[in-house]
């Protein structure tokens, strides 16, 4: 067993980008690192694979460019990560998913569900029975901020056992408050 030590704010953050329309996150199973690429980054890489190599690249050992990509300087270690994501080591990363929509709900409504306040406790269920749920519950909870702030922790502690069911389903199980056990699949 592998120890990995995971930052769950930085996992909470990406999972939390539903839309992925500007970046994309993978987490470095070797670091515990979560990876953030641009789409541009991701556009270009692929880009770049998919117009020096056959479709099987699973043949190839050692890839060598038949030619040099021009590319900004700035881009280079970027571009040279993602490539490295798609091509090499892809046992090395795991993408992070997307927050499922529906636990996100589902924690919005247990939260509204044990509110005190039982004139903000209707407004939240009200607000999560119609179009555009997510951004209405957070702007109901905007004037309250006792209620804002206890939201927040408990958006955080569901967003946690989120990560942690993720974690284990990729092979990787709690062991103690930030490290995580990478378990070898690889025999199975």
């Amino acid at each position: 067993m592998k120890k990995l030590s995971v930052d769950f704010d930085e996992i909470q953050k990406a999972m939390e980008d539903t839309a992925r329309d500007a970046f994309d996150y993978f987490l470095d199973l070797r670091t515990g690192d979560v990876i953030i690429l641009s789409e541009d980054i991701i556009s270009k890489a692929l880009s770049i694979l998919e117009g020096h190599f056959d479709e099987d690249l699973s043949e190839y050992e050692a890839v060598e460019f038949d030619e040099v990509c021009e590319m900004p300087d700035w881009m280079e270690d970027e571009i040279e990560l993602a490539m490295n994501i798609f091509l090499n080591d892809k046992d090395g990363y795991s993408r992070i998913p997307e927050r499922d929509p529906q636990k996100g709900f589902a924690a919005m409504k247990e939260f509204a569900d044990g509110i005190e306040n039982i004139s903000l406790q209707n407004k939240l269920l009200e607000v999560l029975d119609g179009k555009g749920a997510f951004r209405n519950f957070k702007d109901t909870l905007e004037p309250y901020p006792r209620e804002r702030k206890l939201w927040y922790g408990f958006n955080s502690k569901a967003a946690r056992r989120e990560i942690e069911e993720w974690l284990a389903s990729i092979g990787i199980a709690r062991t103690s408050e930030n490290t995580m056990t990478f378990r070898d699949c690889s025999g199975l």
